[in-house]
């Protein structure tokens, strides 16, 4: 079922007429789905309090990311940049080049018994590789379960016995900052003293580091790939699981979390437009890591399923000294939070002309909020419509193209908007930044004059 999008409402209309009629609000948001049966219920609600999305419905996410964007004519458009530049290495995929990487992959995984719904761990570095594993996961219907490159192999281990992988994909190492963090020797700690074994182990061998391979159980990426047939993609049903991402667990045993197709597919399409403001042909980056759920959702589907151009960064804000072009020219654009706390990139250039042209905003989440920002407010010609919800002290999410509106608990102090002086601006982010720390922040950029990605 072919289908397309209505004029985007502003937020508060949305809101509302989410809020009153939840059923249709969704159906229109699915119709920017491509679907092969649609569903026959939106919100299946006859097994409360377990819920179920868009039930009936028959679609396929790898359909909706990749290959309808290669049939409408986008082909040759830019689906992911590659950035890191701790390998000094930056890499280009237009959408029908993603495309075939990923159906070869699903080919080389199906050759290795993997099936719809069976479980398929990636444990890997912010690689394009990466990025192909999860797609052709869910091109043939099997179950991705990210884990974070470079977890510690205990934790690696009640991953691995609850998902039971099939098979594992993995490399040889990851690099952090300028140290290079062998996986291998991790991931065979953790399958020796799992209770659960994968039958096979698909190796990404890096040239920094050599993995020593398990005869009979492993096999090297591009041996993976030779002579396997590019897979279509496998219709699946809406409520099918499209991946397990386990939390951190900080409070005991890590748990589970399962999306589905149809649900996921259809939030995070509409969020991109609707919350970001971004739409087709625009370039996208989350300063995130696959293994978390930003990283899921706005590296990879998100922005994907909108035909974006999503950039894919392995380094870190600081202590990376290396840079590329591609990560200086974001580096002048947002300031990025990965870890538990916050630190700026780099803002060694003061083009503020072409800062000022490329960034079209910031958005951040988790970050803590200094009191003092709450009191203050500037006049601003674009107030935004999206608000910073403060809960317990910390933004539960903020948009920054030329201002920040807050919005208090209890209602006092509802707004911090800042002027549309570049310099004013990336002064008072400074502030928010070091105030505290963001869980992770995005920044959505259109191509300039003078800036080629």
């Amino acid at each position: 079922m072919r289908t397309g999008t209505s004029a985007m409402p502003t937020y508060q209309e949305a809101y509302e007429r989410s809020l009153r009629d939840p059923a249709e609000f969704w159906s229109e948001a699915a119709m920017g789905i491509d679907w092969y049966q649609p569903w026959k219920r939106v919100l299946d609600d006859s097994k409360r309090p377990f819920y179920r999305w868009f039930s009936g419905g028959v679609l396929n996410t790898c359909y909706n990311a990749l290959d309808r964007h290669v049939e409408a004519g986008r082909g040759e458009q830019l689906a992911l940049i590659y950035d890191s530049p701790v390998t000094r290495t930056i890499q280009r995929f237009t959408y029908v080049e993603l495309r075939d990487r990923v159906a070869r992959f699903a080919g080389a995984l199906s050759r290795l018994g993997v099936r719809q719904g069976d479980r398929v761990l990636v444990y890997m570095p912010m690689v394009p590789e990466a990025v192909v594993a999860m797609l052709a996961c869910a091109r043939i219907g099997a179950v991705h379960s990210v884990v974070f490159g470079g977890f510690a192999a205990d934790e690696l281990v009640k991953r691995i016995d609850d998902a039971k992988p099939k098979v594992i994909v993995s490399a040889s190492c990851g690099i952090e900052t300028q140290r290079v963090i062998p996986y291998k020797p991790l991931l065979d700690q953790a399958i020796h003293s799992a209770a659960a074994r994968p039958e096979h182990c698909v190796i990404l061998q890096r040239p920094q580091a050599q993995a020593d391979m398990v005869a009979g159980r492993d096999i090297e990426w591009h041996e993976a790939l030779k002579d396997a047939e590019p897979q279509g993609c496998v219709p699946v049903l809406a409520t099918d699981p499209l991946y397990i991402l386990y939390t951190s667990g900080t409070t005991g045993v890590p748990k589970g979390v399962v999306r589905d197709h149809g649900g996921h597919a259809v939030a995070l399409h509409w969020s991109m437009k609707a919350i970001y403001g971004v739409d087709t042909g625009d370039v996208f980056w989350a300063a995130s890591d696959l293994g978390w759920v930003v990283g899921h959702s706005y590296i990879v589907y998100a922005p994907l399923l909108r035909g974006c151009t999503t950039v894919l960064y392995e380094g870190k804000p600081v202590g990376t000294t290396k840079r590329n072009p591609v990560s200086l020219e974001m580096s002048r654009l947002a300031w990025s939070r990965l870890d538990s706390a916050f630190e700026r990139a780099v803002r060694d250039r003061r083009d503020d002309e072409a800062r000022a042209d490329m960034l079209m905003g910031a958005h951040l989440a988790g970050a803590a909020v200094e009191q003092s920002m709450l009191g203050a407010a500037h006049a601003c010609a674009n107030p935004l419509t999206a608000r910073l919800g403060i809960v317990h002290g910390i933004a539960v999410g903020v948009m920054l193209p030329h201002v920040v509106r807050f919005n208090s608990a209890n209602g006092e102090n509802p707004y911090v908007a800042l002027s549309d002086d570049p310099e004013r601006l990336a002064r008072r982010l400074e502030r928010l930044l070091e105030a505290g720390g963001a869980a992770a922040a995005t920044c959505r950029l259109r191509r300039a004059a003078g800036h080629d990605f």
